[in-house]
């Protein structure tokens, strides 16, 4: 699903030049639930924007579900988010002015469905996040955690391969980050890869697999025998 050869970035500001990524190596197959942490700094929110096609890469293979992912201009780098990922943001990222149903029909609207049966399908996708009767309310008269299912309701509108999730707990108390996160392994459950940037532990420890990120370089894999053993720390602290 995702493969990543040698991938490097770098920012420049002036007479300075910042590298970020400094050639990373990772393979994500279709249907994992990864989590990607590191500090501040560490090259994580770089790395999430590459695999979101929100940012290009300066050197090395970037291949998503068979396509090798470089130099897009914008049409075609939205088309391909659009077919392919959906996000989930820390902050939500809702329309302010347009209600629950509306924000979650809005990636049909940009695949040119008719606003009956996007907003047929948007029912459809709040009714699974138990929001059917909050359709018609803005953002603005939800709770994080119901905000934050619209939002995931969103990015699955439009059957998306990958799930972007950037820090989908850091704005939520503890109680309803384990709800969404019961949501998101639901969602991988039935297939869809989930990729989620945290620094939170209990939210890694949550997913298959833990990619750990230090000065732009993976630093550690944890999955497996040693994930089960990170579980175990983690629930003892």
């Amino acid at each position: 699903m995702i493969v990543l050869n040698n991938v490097h970035k770098s920012y420049v500001t002036g007479n300075n030049s910042l590298h970020v990524l400094k050639g990373i190596d990772l393979e994500i197959g279709a249907g994992e639930f990864v989590s990607i942490m590191g500090s501040s700094g560490s090259g994580k929110s770089t790395l999430l924007n590459i695999l979101g096609i929100l940012d290009d890469y300066d050197q090395g293979d970037y291949v998503l579900n068979g396509r090798t992912i470089r130099n897009l201009n914008e049409t075609n780098a939205a088309v391909l988010r659009n077919e392919l990922i959906g996000f989930v943001f820390q902050s939500f990222n809702l329309i302010s002015f347009k209600n629950a149903r509306e924000n979650v029909a809005l990636p049909l609207y940009y695949q040119k469905v008719s606003r009956r049966k996007r907003n047929l399908i948007a029912m459809e996708y709040l009714d699974r996040m138990g929001l059917k009767e909050w359709a018609d309310h803005l953002p603005s008269e939800l709770s994080g955690g119901q905000k934050q299912r619209v939002a995931i309701a969103r990015a699955l509108i439009s059957n998306p391969k990958v799930i972007l999730a950037d820090e989908p707990t850091g704005a939520l108390d503890t109680t309803t980050s384990f709800e969404v996160m019961e949501i998101l392994k639901e969602v991988n459950d039935q297939g869809i890869t989930v990729i989620i940037v945290t620094h939170e532990h209990d939210i890694a420890a949550m997913t298959k697999k833990i990619i750990r990120l230090k000065d732009g370089v993976i630093e550690e894999v944890i999955k497996n025998g040693e994930l089960k053993m990170y579980r175990e720390k983690v629930m003892a602290e």
